[in-house]
């Protein structure tokens, strides 16, 4: 081959479609604006695959047969623009990778929130169950680095709206998608109604041989799903008791009505037997286990792994309890949908610790939950005007903090036994820490200190 592909953007879909695509005998040159890190800069010097950084050279890139871009990259960026102007193909790197997908089977999973704890738990159910497994998209490695390294039977490959722009042929085995609220708008001229497109395109190829999850509880999901005729079969997913659709939750049963080609059953799994909380948590294992099921994993081995399955860190994590006092670390919940989620699973008293950098948030839907579970609310950020201004009438006890350490403390000294301290913060992080994971650890780490200095001042 002859054919030169232009890379745009050195992360992980960067170097990984470099890899696949010098593997597959193209001309490969990658280009990217900032600086690589230095373990991606080894890679590519190590596979002899050209590359720059820090700029973009456009006469050796608009000379591309075929650009992937990043999904961190725009359609809207001057050199993409620029690309299409010489109606060179872009795509995503998911696309890309697709291509070399042979008889392996593919399960995506999207949505805005909920995509990565049901991808790591569709992972574990096949592996688990003896599959030959990747895990990799959105999380981990890129679809392209799996797909180069070869051997695996199955993808389990988390997509975010960014990757599904860039696609074509893509056309997984089963897709799913979990619910679809506000996010990134920036990327899609603040017009909510192509994020919704966006996330759709998921489910643009599928034909009557693949499989289409969705929960149905998402309003504009169940919306667009009933304005498209989709081809393929369909599975709908409720947190309510509702036996009209293919999974629902009764009486602390997850309930399925599986029917998928010729194989129809019906299937109980009791909420106690499943390691993750929350009625949102419901759903992403009733699309993880109906995924399992449409790859024909028995029933048995589904409920084995459902068992023992870890969620990722900062997500509904259990961290300590001390003094009868538990802490859940759920750093992750960056909006205030997610955090509607934690107040709802956790049972009990709670103790909220919120706040950093407010995204224009509206609380109102928090008010019920508020009202019926929260005592005390510990606003943690530079700025609390916005939580300190909407909840100063509507719950007792507010504290203003700058640190994690202080957080906790304070969480403490409002905590009673059997309450629950929930770091749940429906903001981004920017303003005390690097991350949402930086947050998370900083506030494990302040909970572990004070058990130790308790357990010091008791011995």
């Amino acid at each position: 081959m002859n054919e030169r592909i232009v890379i745009l953007g050195g992360g992980e879909s960067g170097v990984g479609a470099a890899i696949l695509a010098q593997q597959k005998g193209y001309e490969v040159f990658l280009s990217d604006g900032a600086s690589l890190a230095s373990e991606r800069r080894r890679t590519l010097k190590s596979k002899k695959i050209d590359f720059e950084e820090g700029g973009h050279s456009e006469e050796l890139i608009l000379n591309a047969s075929l650009a992937i871009k990043s999904p961190g990259i725009p359609d809207s960026a001057p050199l993409v623009q620029k690309l299409a102007a010489k109606e060179i193909p872009v795509i995503s790197e998911i696309e890309f990778a697709y291509r070399f997908i042979d008889k392996a089977r593919v399960i995506a999973i999207t949505g805005t929130n909920g995509k990565t704890t049901t991808s790591l738990l569709t992972y574990h159910l096949l592996k688990t169950a003896g599959y030959k497994v990747a895990l990799g998209g959105n999380i981990g490695k890129s679809l392209a680095a799996l797909v180069a390294e070869g051997g695996f039977h199955y993808y389990v490959v988390e997509v975010s709206s960014f990757q599904l722009d860039g696609i074509v042929n893509f056309r997984p085995d089963v897709a799913v998608l979990l619910n679809i609220t506000p996010d990134h708008l920036d990327r899609y001229e603040y017009n909510f109604n192509k994020y919704v497109t966006s996330k759709f395109k998921i489910v643009e190829n599928l034909t009557n041989e693949q499989a289409f999850i969705y929960c149905a509880d998402s309003e504009p999901v169940s919306e667009e799903v009933s304005r498209r005729k989709i081809e393929s079969s369909m599975f709908a997913m409720t947190a309510s008791n509702n036996d009209k659709l293919s999974a629902y939750l009764k009486d602390e049963h997850l309930i399925f009505n599986f029917q998928f080609k010729h194989d129809a059953k019906e299937y109980q799994i009791p909420v106690s037997e499943i390691s993750l909380i929350g009625k949102h948590n419901m759903v992403n294992s009733m699309a993880a286990v109906l995924s399992a099921l449409c790859m024909e994993v028995p029933i048995e081995k589904v409920l084995k792994g459902l068992k023992n399955f870890k969620n990722a860190p900062h997500r509904l994590e259990f961290v300590k309890e001390i003094d009868g006092v538990a802490f859940i670390n759920d750093s992750k919940a960056t909006n205030v949908d997610s955090v509607y989620y934690a107040l709802d699973g956790v049972k009990g008293n709670i103790v909220w610790i919120a706040g950093g950098v407010d995204k224009g948030n509206d609380y109102s839907q928090l008010d019920e939950l508020v009202k019926e579970k929260v005592k005390a609310l510990i606003c943690m950020g530079k700025d609390n005007h916005a939580l300190t201004n909407y909840y100063q009438s509507k719950i007792n006890v507010i504290e203003e903090v700058d640190s994690a350490k202080k957080a906790v403390e304070e969480a403490f000294k409002c905590a009673d036994k059997g309450d629950v301290v929930l770091l749940s913060p429906a903001c981004a992080s920017f303003d005390l820490f690097s991350n949402y994971e930086d947050r998370g650890e900083k506030f494990k780490q302040a909970v572990s200190k004070l058990s130790k200095n308790l357990k010091m001042k008791e011995a």
